[in-house]
């Protein structure tokens, strides 16, 4: 299980390519509960990758109930240090339309009920977050999205709201005002789990409708969001076999994402308790 190199997010049919060879399918449990659905392994010019629903394999788990901590962590005892995450969004502005993809440089924090730190339970770390995504895997999604016909935006603000209702007028209006680029339910979550747990992550955001700021469009409906989810699926598809055939894993290994806890951990390691060290273990070890 240590050679898979890349976790995939996405949707509960997202790994049917032809082009990946699927070799397993491993249901895992953690000290954090049970990751969303089984990680189905797939190989594609000798690498492995492991896809993982996040909504359930039956898309049973709203936003707030997706057990972010267990789906982080079981990619880190698969061995995976790089997550490339897959999510349908709304425009907060014109520019970024239906069918749209955006390359996700920054996040803004509109949750309420996510427990999304590991660091608790006699053990505090602050990692930097200031720049939330991974540089390095942000630039090789970029790069390899040059060889697609997709319409691809290279930088944007992803708001992360609760859920699982979409937002009011006036929220939208806000968001939009203040120039944010999309909204979404999940990422913002993902992104601070991957760091603490010194995993390479990137979004790429597919846009589905107009979010109601956005007067005189058709209102959000989940009719429309699966119209255009079915389009960008298949586009994401597309992108994602061009990022496996230019990603560089040399590239990673001077990325600070893969020690970000180098400096973040403030609790003496040999006075936490041993069941929250054994419960960590996969994230602490290099450190114990």
């Amino acid at each position: 299980m240590e050679n898979i190199k890349i976790g995939i997010l996405g949707g509960s049919g997202f790994y049917k390519l032809e082009n990946i060879k699927i070799i397993d399918q491993i249901e895992l449990d953690t000290a954090f509960g049970k990751p969303s659905a089984p990680y189905f392994i797939g190989e594609y010019n000798n690498i492995k990758l492991a896809f993982l629903a996040r909504h359930g394999s039956k898309h049973q788990y709203s936003p707030t109930e997706i057990n972010y901590k267990a789906n982080i962590y079981g990619f880190k005892k698969l061995g995976v240090d790089i997550i490339i995450s897959f999510s349908a969004v709304g425009s907060l502005q014109e520019q970024y339309k239906p069918g749209d993809f955006v390359i996700i440089d920054q996040f803004f924090d509109r949750t309420k009920h996510r427990d999304d730190t590991f660091f608790k339970n006699g053990i505090v770390a602050h990692v930097q977050f200031g720049d939330p995504v991974c540089p390095i895997l942000r630039n090789t999604i970029l790069q390899s999205s040059k060889h697609t016909n997709i319409t691809i935006h290279d930088k944007g603000t992803y708001v992360c709201m609760e859920g699982p209702a979409f937002s009011t007028r006036a929220e939208s209006l806000f968001y939009q005002s203040n120039n944010f680029s999309v909204i979404g339910m999940t990422n913002l979550t993902e992104a601070k789990l991957a760091r603490e747990a010194e995993i390479h992550y990137a979004t790429v955001a597919m846009v589905t409708d107009y979010d109601c700021w956005h007067i005189g469009e058709e209102e959000v409906s989940v009719d429309l969001v699966v119209k255009t989810l079915q389009t960008n699926t298949k586009n994401a598809q597309k992108l994602l076999i061009n990022i496996l055939d230019n990603i560089n894993f040399e590239n990673f290994k001077n990325c600070k994402c893969g020690n970000s806890l180098q400096n973040a951990i403030i609790s003496n390691l040999k006075e936490i308790p041993e069941d929250t060290k054994n419960n960590l273990y996969e994230i602490l070890k290099k450190y114990l």
